[in-house]
C-alpha cells in the first residue's frame, strides 16, 4: 500500500514514511493511492475487541510494517483507557445512541489516534536512532492528547500552539502542567486558524523541516485519520444486526478529520448504508459549505465548544481530492484560490455523503439541559451540537467527543450539576508552564530553533 499527496507533486510513500513526514513535500495531505475494499472482512472482524479490531484494520493499511511490531504498538495504545469496551455505545433510545470516545487518558476522542501515533513515533526513533521534533496546533483537545501520547519519550520534543484564552481552563491545564522537559505548550495571541496556518507554513519550509526532522501531530497526519476509522466500525458492531445498515453518524466537527475518518471507512466498504451529518457550532464554515456550496472564511467567534472554533478545516482538502474526481491539479487550483481569497464557490456542488446542522451557544446550553432532562445523560458542549437534527428513518449514533468534566462551568450553568474527573482535579494543584508568543511565524520559528531536539541532545 502506497500513499500519495492530494496535490500530486510528491512521490508515493509507504505508510511509515507518510506518518514520519506528516505533510507531503508539495504541501498536500497523504491518502491511500487506491482505497482498499475491505467489505469481505466484516464477518471475521465482528466479534473482535477494540485493540484486535484496530490491529486487523491497520494491518491492511500499514503494509510496510512488521506485523508483530504493529501488534505490540496497537496493544500498548489502548492500555490507558478506563472503560472495558474502550469505545462504548450507550443507548438513549431504540434509535438513538451515543458513542463515548472520552475514556482515554485526556478524556477526548483524540486519544484514540494519538496514543497510537505516539507509539509509532517512538518505534521509528528506536529503529532509526534519529531524533524528531513534533509540531502541532490545537483548538483544545488535540494538544493534550498529543502531549500525553509523547510524554517523556526519548528522542522527541513536542511543540503545541494554541490560542491563548480561547480553550477551556482544564484543557489548558492538561497541556501545561505535565512537568515534562520535552513538552513546549505555546500560547499564541490569536485564533486556532492562526496557529494552524503557522504550523502549515513551517512545514512548508523544507530546509527547516529536514534540519529539525519536524513531524506533524495534527490530523494532517495520515495515521490520525486511519486510526479514527476504527471506532466507527466498532460502533456498528455494537448495534443489533437489523440496525447496522441504516446508520446516521452525527459528528461534532471543526477540522473535518473526525467525520472524514468515518467517510473513508465507508469508502472501504466497512459501513454499508451509513450516512454522515456534520454538526457545527456557531463557527459554521462546514455547515455553510454543505448547505450552499460556498466555502468561505469568516471571523472566529469564541464559543462554549472551543475545540470547534475553527474556520479553515484542514482535512477538507482530503475530501476535496475525491470531490474533484482525484484531480490533483484541480485541488491545487482550488486550494491556491482559497488561500488567496478566503472563499471558493463550488458550482453544481453535490456532496450527498453529508448533511449538516449548526447551533449557537444558546442552543448548546438548551440541548445539554434537554438531553439531561429527557435521557438522564450529561453531554459536553461539543457533543451537544450533535443533538440538533437527525434523520428519523435511521438509527442515529452521536459521537461524544469529550468528557463533560472538561467543561464544568457550562454544564453547571445548564443543569446545576458540576461534573468532575480525578485526573482533571489533580491538575488544579499543579503549576502552569506555557510560553506566550505572538501569532507570528518568525517568532515561533525562533522558539523551535532554540528548544528543538538536535543531534547533540
Amino acid at each position: 500500500m502506497q500513499y500519495i499527496s492530494t496535490r500530486g507533486q510528491s512521490e508515493p510513500v509507504t505508510f511509515s514514511k507518510a506518518v514520519a513526514t506528516g505533510l507531503a513535500p508539495d504541501g498536500g495531505l497523504y491518502l491511500p493511492e487506491t482505497m482498499p475494499d475491505l467489505s469481505a472482512k466484516l464477518p471475521e472482524w465482528e466479534n473482535l475487541g477494540y485493540a484486535d479490531l484496530c490491529f486487523a484494520f491497520m494491518r491492511e493499511l500499514a503494509t510496510d510494517m512488521d506485523e508483530a511490531t504493529l501488534r505490540k504498538l496497537v496493544d500498548a495504545s489502548y492500555t490507558r483507557f478506563t472503560h472495558d469496551k474502550i469505545a462504548p455505545l450507550v443507548p438513549l433510545a431504540d434509535d438513538l445512541h451515543v458513542l463515548e470516545l472520552f475514556h482515554g487518558p485526556t478524556l477526548a476522542f483524540k486519544d484514540f489516534a494519538l496514543q497510537l501515533v505516539g507509539n509509532l513515533y517512538e518505534e521509528q526513533i528506536h529503529q532509526s536512532g534519529d531524533f524528531i521534533n513534533v509540531l502541532g496546533a490545537t483548538s483544545g483537545d488535540t494538544g493534550s492528547a498529543a502531549i500525553h501520547g509523547l510524554l517523556g519519550k526519548d528522542g522527541v520534543n513536542i511543540f503545541i500552539l494554541y490560542p491563548d484564552g480561547r480553550i477551556s481552563p482544564l484543557q489548558e491545564r492538561q497541556m501545561t502542567t505535565t512537568g515534562a522537559d520535552n513538552v513546549f505548550p505555546i500560547a499564541i495571541t490569536g485564533s486556532f486558524d492562526d496557529a494552524q496556518r503557522i504550523v502549515k507554513d513551517l512545514f512548508g519550509d523544507l530546509a527547516l523541516k529536514q534540519r529539525y526532522r519536524l513531524s506533524a501531530i495534527n490530523s494532517i497526519n495520515l495515521a490520525r485519520i486511519l486510526a479514527q476509522c476504527v471506532y466507527y466500525v466498532y460502533a456498528r458492531f455494537q448495534l443489533p444486526s437489523e440496525q447496522r445498515d441504516k446508520i446516521e453518524f452525527i459528528v461534532p466537527t471543526g477540522n473535518f478529520g473526525n467525520i472524514l475518518a468515518g467517510w473513508m471507512a465507508a469508502q472501504m466498504g466497512l459501513l454499508p448504508g451509513a450516512s454522515f451529518r456534520v454538526a457545527t457550532n456557531q463557527n459554521d464554515i462546514l455547515y455553510r459549505l454543505f448547505t450552499t456550496g460556498l466555502y468561505e472564511v469568516t471571523d472566529v467567534a469564541p464559543s462554549l465548544a472551543p475545540s470547534m472554533d475553527i474556520q479553515v478545516a484542514s482535512n477538507f482538502e482530503r475530501f476535496l481530492y475525491y470531490l474533484e474526481g482525484q484531480d490533483s491539479a484541480r485541488v491545487r487550483e482550488v486550494m491556491k484560490a482559497f488561500r488567496e481569497t478566503g472563499r471558493h464557490q463550488f458550482e453544481g456542488f453535490a456532496a450527498e455523503a453529508f448533511s449538516a446542522s449548526r447551533t449557537d451557544d444558546a442552543g448548546i446550553r438548551k440541548i445539554i439541559k434537554d438531553v439531561y432532562s429527557k435521557y438522564g445523560y450529561v453531554c459536553d458542549p461539543h457533543t451537544a451540537c450533535g443533538f440538533v437534527e437527525r434523520d428519523p428513518s435511521r438509527t442515529s449514533i452521536v459521537l461524544s467527543t469529550a468528557s463533560p468534566a472538561k467543561f464544568p462551568d457550562t454544564i453547571t450553568e445548564a443543569i446545576g450539576i458540576e461534573p468532575t474527573h480525578p485526573t482533571l482535579e489533580e491538575t488544579k494543584s499543579l503549576d502552569i508552564v506555557k510560553h506566550k508568543l505572538p501569532a507570528d511565524e518568525a517568532a515561533i520559528r525562533a522558539f523551535i530553533e532554540q528548544h528543538a531536539q538536535t543531534d547533540g541532545d
